[in-house]
């Protein structure tokens, strides 16, 4: 059996680089030959339409990235994706994710898909904008659609501001939510492998409404309700993950809301705060899964 694991060309982190090397070092455990390869031109569509690769004799890759372009190319060469590149592409878009679990029951923010811009020189249309904020009201969560990390996401607390920040990023994919007041600065980090619920971290910020721990928040391992575990198990299942992430709020009576879901959550404070071998544990999957 031999694999690869992908990563990005141009992204390099210390969450990453560590994601990486315990997947690796699982792998060898287990006498598996890995590659590490980045996102490039290892693949190309021949002018026959086929794809062509240089890979040879690989039979699984660890999808480390978003790039559906590359990821693509590389299951039409017959290598089994984990995840699979069409899941990575519902997480990675964050409306996209929500429109996957429409019709689920499973509890979200009330939320806004912003129109698409195209167009130069155009400003926010603070009339329409109105309409978010009387569905909404203030304050409201501004998401860019293709963030991670907490990054790009925003909490607005008027009109003006809300103006403001959509004129800012004009040009970016974005949505409007509901702000959960009753988890403000917490939330709950499940993971789960082979769609079955793996642990949990509680994690928690003084000082801002988001917990993510790249942004200096507090992390600590948690014992979930069931109904953490059920949600985070049925939402794996819908977008058919090997590996998830999901990031999950406390209503006012304590239920679970879905705020995000990663295809390639980073589990190094995970690991530490929970004593959990998540790379193990996702090692085992794939060989699993390929032996099926």
């Amino acid at each position: 059996m031999k694999g690869i694991i992908v990563k990005n060309a141009y992204y390099d982190a210390p969450q990453l680089n560590y994601q990486i090397e315990r997947i690796k070092e699982e792998f060898i455990k287990k006498g598996v030959e890995v590659t590490v390869i980045n996102t490039g031109y290892d693949l190309f569509i021949n002018d026959n339409s086929s794809v062509n690769s240089s890979l040879n004799g690989v039979d699984f890759c660890v999808y480390l990235d978003k790039d559906k372009y590359f990821g693509k190319m590389l299951e039409k060469t017959g290598v089994k994706v984990f995840n699979p590149v069409d899941s990575i592409v519902l997480c990675d878009d964050k409306m996209l994710t929500l429109l996957a679990l429409e019709g689920s029951g499973i509890k979200v923010p009330k939320t806004y898909s912003a129109p698409l811009c195209f167009t130069s020189g155009i400003t926010a249309n603070k009339e329409e904008l109105l309409k978010v904020a009387n569905g909404l009201n203030f304050p409201l969560v501004v998401k860019k659609s293709f963030s991670s990390l907490g990054k790009g996401v925003y909490l607005v607390r008027d009109i003006e501001e809300l103006v403001k920040i959509v004129n800012e990023n004009a040009f970016e994919p974005k949505i409007f939510q509901q702000f959960i007041s009753s988890s403000y600065g917490r939330d709950v980090r499940i993971i789960c492998i082979g769609k079955k619920y793996v642990g949990a971290i509680l994690r928690s910020s003084s000082n801002d409404f988001r917990s993510n721990a790249a942004l200096g928040g507090s992390v600590k391992a948690f014992n979930p309700p069931v109904s953490f575990i059920k949600t985070a198990e049925k939402v794996a299942n819908l977008l058919n993950l090997d590996y998830m992430g999901i990031d999950l709020l406390f209503d006012e009576n304590g239920n679970p809301v879905v705020c995000e879901v990663n295809s390639n959550a980073f589990f190094t404070a995970f690991e530490s705060a929970t004593n959990i071998n998540v790379a193990k544990k996702y090692v085992e999957h794939v060989i699993n899964s390929i032996g099926e």
